[in-house]
């Protein structure tokens, strides 16, 4: 029986939900889903300041641009752009963690969720 993570099956709801949502509307709605986040590297690396134990150590590798999505759950919608990347940071004890995939939802500039962060 092979086992797997919560992150990993949450994250590949992220890409098929992403990718419905690409599918279903080419042009999205700017009141729904805010502007397109053009500065979307600095964005996603001042969120991940905020949040890695060292984040001068991190190394990004850039997965997508931005793609329109709807991220909510049980009828409610979150709309915005996910951005899919990986990121090898410094842990507390100073080792690096191996890369590991995430993914965030922009919405007028701002990360509004986190997706693959396991908090």
């Amino acid at each position: 029986m092979i086992r797997v993570k919560t992150p990993a099956v949450f994250f590949c709801a992220v890409i098929a939900a992403t990718l419905t949502a690409f599918a279903q509307s080419p042009t999205p709605d700017p009141a729904l889903y805010g502007a397109y986040p053009t500065n979307y590297k600095m964005i996603v690396v001042g969120w991940l300041n905020q949040r890695l134990a060292d984040p001068l150590s991190a190394q990004i590798e850039w997965k997508s641009e931005p793609q329109p999505a709807d991220l909510g759950r049980k009828g409610e919608h979150l709309y915005g752009y996910v951005v899919n990347f990986t990121v090898n940071a410094r842990n507390r004890f100073g080792a690096y963690t191996g890369k590991q995939s995430h993914g965030v939802l922009i919405r007028n500039g701002q990360v509004v969720k986190g997706v693959g962060f396991g908090y």
